[in-house]
Formats: structure tokens, C-alpha cells, sequence
């Protein structure tokens, strides 16, 4: 029958145990929050500057033929996304909805332009390239004016770039602290035997044998808490594609699969090589030296 004493020493262990897998399990998890935050960032960039539309204004003169076969042209363009026509009397209606008044019957005539909406893909959404498909849609004689919002693409080119800097940035100190969270954690854990492993050194134990059960019990901790942090990840990442579907989150399988490893293996190294330094530290310690 085990004594209260062992009963005490058993719970402090599991105890111990317990706070070293959770450690490990909420570092990982932010770390592999951080990973999908790098790996979407040019994915979220790029809707943002898909919503950007340039809009092609029409002359009154214009045909009909000349409209459909300019709406044909911009919609198999390399550069197009989608080109959308917007007669002048559907975009009056868009106005007075928006407005909340008529203001055809205030003016009593209609003032407003056919136009071709063309939302760009991402690739091709920055103030040179815009200009070029400008000057090319401007060649057209029937078209009266293209507009784009030229500040907003300005700034939304610079802020990606800053951002995906920042990103990296941040994404390589926090790896860094990751590094250290778990290894004390495991350092903390490997100190409290530290008496057991000088016992056995001091019986005759070479520090290989001493070493291989502390790194085999760490390691299974660390893919323990590794699991965990995927099983947290994969939560996150199915109620984001739920509530942002727009942006294909789960479509890059590979990737996913590849961020997902490398939390894994994260668990397993860290915990491998904190745990050989941790003890060969011990080991090398006098026996007066582990009071201190």
C-alpha cells in the first residue's frame, strides 16, 4: 500500500506533467495561429484588392454592339476577374436606394452613365498595371472616362508590404520565444529529479542510460501537447472558413498539411533538445551544487 508520502510525490508529478503539456500545447497553438495568419496573408490581401473595381463610363452614343463586344473583351481579359454592365437606368435605382430619394424627378432628366464594372485579379490591381489597362480601355472611342480609386490601391499596396514585413518579423521572434517557454518548462520538470538523476549517476549509470527515459517521457509530452495544439488549430481554422468562405481557407490542402507537421515536429524537437541540455546539465553538476 503506497504511503501518503508517495501518494503526495505521485500527484506532484502528474501535476507537473500536466502543466508542462498544457505549456507546450498553448505555445504551439499560437504558434501555429501565427503560421496560418503568414500563410493567408497575400490570400486575405488578395480579396481585399478583388473588391476594387475599375469602372469603364460609356457614351450616350454608344451602341449596343459596341458595349456587348467591349463586355465580351474585358471579361476574357488575362487581367479580369469579372466585368459586370451597369445600365444608366439600373445604377439610378442603385442611387436612389442608396439616397433615400428620386432625384430623377427633381432633375427630370437621368444624368447618370452606362457602365462596365471590372473587378481585376489581385496579381494585376496596382497603380502601374492599372494605368496600362486604362490607357488601353481609353483607345475605345465610345468610352467617355475609366475610374479607380487610385489613392485606396496606393495604400492598400504599401500597407500589404509593411504588414507582410511585420508579419515575418513577428513570426520569427515569437518562434523564438516559443523555443524558450518550452524549454523551461521542461528545464522546470527535469529539475525537480535532479536529485535522482545524481543518484544514479553516482551508482554507476553512464549519462546516455541516465538521459534516455527523461527524453522519451518529454517527448512523448511534447507530441502530446503537439496534438492538442493541432486539434485547437484545426477548430480555429474550420469556424473561420465557416464564417469567411470568401476567402478558401481550407482550399491549400498541402500547406495546411505542411504547417500542421511542423507543429508537430516542433513538439518533438523542442521538447528532445531541452531535455538533453537540461539533464547533461545536471550531470555535470557537483552534488553540493544541486541545493543551489
Amino acid at each position: 500500500m503506497a504511503s501518503p508520502f508517495e501518494k503526495y510525490q505521485k500527484r506532484r508529478l502528474i501535476s507537473s506533467y500536466f502543466s508542462v503539456v498544457i505549456s507546450i500545447s498553448l505555445v504551439l497553438f499560437l504558434l501555429g495561429l501565427l503560421g496560418l495568419l503568414v500563410l493567408n496573408t497575400k490570400k486575405v490581401a488578395d480579396h481585399f484588392k478583388e473588391k476594387i473595381a475599375l469602372t469603364v463610363y460609356l457614351k450616350d452614343s454608344a451602341k449596343e454592339v459596341e458595349i456587348t463586344q467591349l463586355k465580351q473583351s474585358l471579361a476574357l481579359a488575362e487581367y479580369t476577374k469579372s466585368a459586370e454592365f451597369i445600365s444608366k437606368e439600373q445604377a439610378a435605382e442603385e442611387h436612389t436606394a442608396t439616397i433615400g430619394e428620386n432625384f430623377m424627378e427633381f432633375l427630370g432628366y437621368n444624368p447618370l452613365q452606362n457602365s462596365i464594372d471590372v473587378h481585376l485579379l489581385a496579381d494585376y490591381v496596382s497603380p502601374e498595371k492599372l494605368e496600362e489597362i486604362t490607357n488601353e480601355i481609353m483607345t475605345k472611342s465610345f468610352v467617355d472616362e475609366v475610374v479607380y480609386d487610385k489613392p485606396l490601391i496606393a495604400l492598400l499596396n504599401e500597407n500589404v508590404k509593411k504588414i507582410s514585413l511585420w508579419i515575418l518579423i513577428i513570426s520569427g521572434l515569437f518562434t523564438f520565444i516559443a523555443v524558450l517557454l518550452i524549454n523551461s518548462s521542461i528545464r522546470l520538470s527535469v529539475y525537480a529529479k535532479r536529485f535522482t538523476i545524481k543518484t544514479m549517476q553516482m551508482v554507476g549509470a553512464t549519462k546516455q542510460f541516465i538521459r534516455r527515459p527523461f527524453i522519451w517521457n518529454s517527448v512523448r509530452l511534447g507530441m502530446l501537447g503537439a496534438v492538442l495544439a493541432m486539434i485547437g488549430m484545426g477548430t480555429v481554422l474550420f469556424y473561420l472558413n465557416r464564417s469567411f468562405p470568401e476567402l478558401q481557407l481550407l482550399d491549400d490542402q498541402l500547406l495546411l498539411v505542411v504547417l500542421f507537421l511542423f507543429i508537430f515536429l516542433m513538439g518533438f524537437f523542442i521538447t528532445w533538445i531541452s531535455t538533453f541540455f537540461a539533464t547533461q546539465r545536471f550531470l555535470n553538476l557537483r552534488t553540493d551544487e544541486l541545493y543551489y
